[in-house]
């Protein structure tokens, strides 16, 4: 009897102290730094890579894409993120913000709304709930990212309402933003932005999710309104091989009130094998057309029609620590949209690079 009660005292005291670990430490702080060193051969004299890349976009000089510090606050009511930024990414990509926003990546809270359901509404700046790349380098499959995810939103800014079934299968999620990749609106847009996001995992090989954007981000005086859908599926077939498809499409109307759009789409096929844990190989191959410079603009009859192919071989130094490196070619298919030494174009573009990265 004396053993019994021994026994439930311990289990007693464990259970405490693992409570009470849990309500002490709602507070977690980590951070992520990422430098690189990419050489384009059209060697750009600005240093500046083409205009549509936001991530790795510099020439010839080792510098930093993203470094940030977040704190994270989550108990079984509350949750926050506050996570400051610096880095070429945050230049160039948060470039229409204001000085004081530029340095945000995430800053928002959010409540549980039921006791029972995971259903929560959390209202900031968040990561985009768009596509299957994110800023975090080291969180995607290769060195740089997709043409696809460059130029669809990275980061948005508004209020969302979330649902995530018991059993992790199913996730839903509806969202009212301030525009496209905004954080404070367009001056004189006062017009609503919309989306949602439905993520289905049945089981831990295959991923499906279905995002959209619905909005205008223009003055409402010249308004046109915005349609875009992203839908992508990862097929992790065995531990070490793995595919992922997506594809983009958006229409967007030619002035305000037309009954006609200018239409853009983009597909693209990932493939990694790791054939154990320290080495890992990825190949991409992609195409973006957009004719009409809604995205991408070239001031070419035939706008942006590109071709693109890359591969890496990551190695993985430390459980926290990445070394990267990336060979990528891009070809338009139908104009020279890229500059050759700032001077002669050139249909072509082809770049090598390395990346460094820790997690801590």
């Amino acid at each position: 009897m004396k053993k019994i009660i021994s026994l439930g005292i311990v289990s007693l005291i464990i259970s405490v102290w693992v409570n009470a670990q849990t309500e002490i430490n709602p507070l977690k702080i980590n951070g992520y730094i990422e430098t690189y060193y990419i050489y384009d051969f059209a060697n750009p004299g600005n240093h500046t890579r083409p205009n549509f890349f936001y991530s790795f976009n510099r020439h010839n000089e080792v510098n930093l894409n993203l470094g940030y510090i977040q704190a994270e606050y989550e108990n079984n009511k509350v949750r926050g993120k506050l996570a400051l930024m610096t880095g070429t990414y945050a230049n160039a990509n948060l470039s229409a913000e204001t000085d004081l926003l530029k340095n945000i990546y995430e800053a928002n809270i959010g409540v549980k709304l039921s006791g029972t359901n995971n259903i929560w509404i959390d209202a900031g700046i968040f990561a985009s709930h768009i596509g299957f790349e994110s800023a975090v380098g080291a969180n995607c499959w290769n060195m740089t990212r997709s043409i696809l995810a460059e130029n669809s939103p990275y980061f948005e800014s508004g209020v969302k309402l979330s649902y995530t079934t018991n059993d992790g299968k199913w996730f839903l999620s509806g969202l009212i933003l301030n525009g496209w990749q905004r954080i404070q609106r367009v001056d004189g847009n006062n017009t609503p932005a919309l989306g949602h996001q439905i993520t289905w995992m049945p089981n831990n090989k295959l991923t499906i999710n279905s995002s959209s954007f619905i909005g205008n981000d223009s003055p409402d005086n010249v308004r046109k309104m915005r349609y875009f859908h992203n839908l992508y599926g990862i097929y992790q077939a065995t531990e070490s091989f793995g595919l992922t498809l997506g594809f983009d499409i958006g229409i967007q109307q030619k002035e305000k009130n037309s009954l006609t759009y200018d239409l853009w789409y983009a597909p693209v096929l990932l493939a990694r094998y790791t054939p154990n844990k320290t080495i890992a190989f990825a190949a991409r191959t992609e195409f973006y057309a957009d004719k009409n410079g809604v995205i991408i603009s070239t001031g070419t009859p035939n706008g942006f029609q590109t071709m693109g192919y890359s591969v890496n071989m990551d190695v993985r130094l430390t459980d926290n620590a990445l070394w990267r490196i990336e060979g990528r070619i891009l070809n338009s298919t139908k104009d020279m949209i890229f500059a050759n030494n700032n001077q002669s174009p050139t249909a072509n573009n082809f770049f090598a690079g390395t990346s460094l990265s820790v997690k801590f």
